[in-house]
């Protein structure tokens, strides 16, 4: 019985095998363009672009950097690529993971793999770090569903967790262009790159 193509044509031209992928073939500039397209919130947030997942793993580094400003650049680079596999899997909403099952968090567990050693990062992310991170990640989720997805704040706290309303009023979402953010993300990722 014939298999089922099983691996993704990039625009680099390289072929990324979604159940066996390797870091060889993975080029930051498949990432940035895939995830500048990508759309958080299944696309359901205000203004005339979507709010893409390369804008909001900016805002998580961004996020990392405020909370965490003596993290080794290393555990930066982890923050801008959290979301990385969504470049050819999508952004699945939390109640689209739990019905697709325990599959998607294996493709995801072995695309993020693949993408950490092929920037230098461990495979796993030791599991302060990743906490860090995932806390930086709900901030800008509270962000994303106050500013841009038409939350209330006692939803987002609700969904998100509470949050300071000090460090709230810092960052502020603008939606851009896809080719804006992904140059953004692009650029944010060489300069991790060379500061490492």
């Amino acid at each position: 019985m014939k298999q089922p193509r099983a691996w993704q044509r990039m625009l680099s031209g390289r072929r990324l095998d979604l159940l066996d992928p390797t870091p060889v073939d993975i080029e930051i500039e498949d990432i940035a363009h895939g995830l500048a397209f990508v759309a958080r919130w299944n696309g359901q947030t205000k203004g005339d672009f979507a709010y893409s997942v390369a804008e909001h793993s900016l805002l998580v580094t961004d996020i990392f950097a405020h909370q965490q400003p003596n993290a080794p650049i290393k555990w930066h680079l982890a923050a801008l690529l959290h979301d990385a596999p969504e470049y050819v899997i999508g952004d699945m909403i939390s109640p689209v993971k739990a019905a697709v099952g325990p599959g998607y968090g294996v493709l995801d567990d072995r695309l993020t793999a693949a993408i950490h050693l092929r920037f230098g990062l461990p495979a796993q992310i030791p599991a302060p770090v990743k906490r860090q991170i995932k806390r930086a990640d709900k901030l800008s989720a509270w962000l994303e569903a106050v500013q841009i997805a038409g939350f209330t704040e006692v939803e987002a706290n609700r969904f998100f967790g509470k949050q300071d309303p000090e460090l709230t009023a810092k960052f502020v979402i603008n939606l851009r262009q896809p080719m804006e953010v992904r140059d953004d993300f692009t650029k944010r990722h060489h300069d991790l790159m060379a500061a490492l």
